[in-house]
């Protein structure tokens, strides 16, 4: 068996110097589309005095996306633990809703969350009886019916109230104060009551805003409330 030649050591070096690439690159203009992968190693300029490349454009135009985007994505995060904190407090409110004993521990549990747990300054909380009620503030159906019948619907209404409804929540003192309402009727098998929430900021409580969480407090109302007297049911 012979030996084979060293080949290695007979072909000569090649040197490539710039402008050795350049001419080549200029013969096969499609190399980068056959050699992709050494791309993201090259260092191009974009832009040469007022002249902006395209491909600095599509990179400008992503970088504000991508900015846009994460702020979009903060405005969720904060969405997301305002609602957190919003379903915790529910969650205890309803928990104390559920385990009370009396009616007189009913109004004191929704007075004291909504004014000190979820920070509301107005809160109207009446009871519809045909007879006056111990506690709480008590009206007749059809006193109710008279001063909100436009209330009484079933849904929760937002925005700014007419004054002699904001008087009939919240009465005269605190109405002049108020900006702007959520309210919502009590109601299971009868109207009970209404629940009424209020703010000194007139956009607090806008007809767009969502009003799960107070519904979902006056659907329970509308449940626990007739165990304690026989007086709210039926009042329609």
């Amino acid at each position: 068996m012979t030996d084979q030649p060293d080949t290695s050591e007979q072909q000569p070096s090649i040197t490539l110097d710039a402008n050795a690439v350049a001419d080549y690159l200029r013969e096969h203009p499609e190399f980068f589309v056959a050699h992709d992968d050494l791309l993201p190693a090259l260092r191009i300029p974009h832009q040469r005095g007022d002249t902006v490349s395209l491909v600095e454009r599509q990179l400008k135009l992503l970088r504000e996306r991508n900015i846009e985007m994460r702020h979009r994505l903060s405005q969720l995060m904060d969405v997301a633990r305002d609602n957190d904190r919003l379903f915790e407090k529910t969650r205890r409110l309803i928990l104390d809703l559920l385990d009370a004993n009396s009616l007189e521990e009913v109004v004191s549990v929704v007075e004291d969350s909504l004014r000190h747990e979820f920070q509301v300054p107005f809160v109207g909380f009446i009871l519809f009886s045909e007879t006056p009620l111990p506690v709480g503030r008590s009206v007749t159906g059809t006193e109710a019916h008279q001063a909100i019948g436009g209330l009484l619907s079933g849904k929760a209404v937002c925005g700014a109230l007419r004054e002699h409804e904001l008087s009939f929540l919240f009465g005269a003192e605190a109405a002049a104060q108020v900006g702007s309402t959520a309210v919502t009727a009590i109601s299971y098998q009868g109207l009970h009551g209404v629940l009424a929430i209020a703010s000194r900021d007139p956009q607090h409580y806008k007809s767009s805003m969502g009003t799960l969480f107070l519904s979902y407090i006056t659907e329970v109302l509308g449940r626990v409330l007739p165990r304690y007297t026989q007086s709210l049911r039926s009042v329609r």
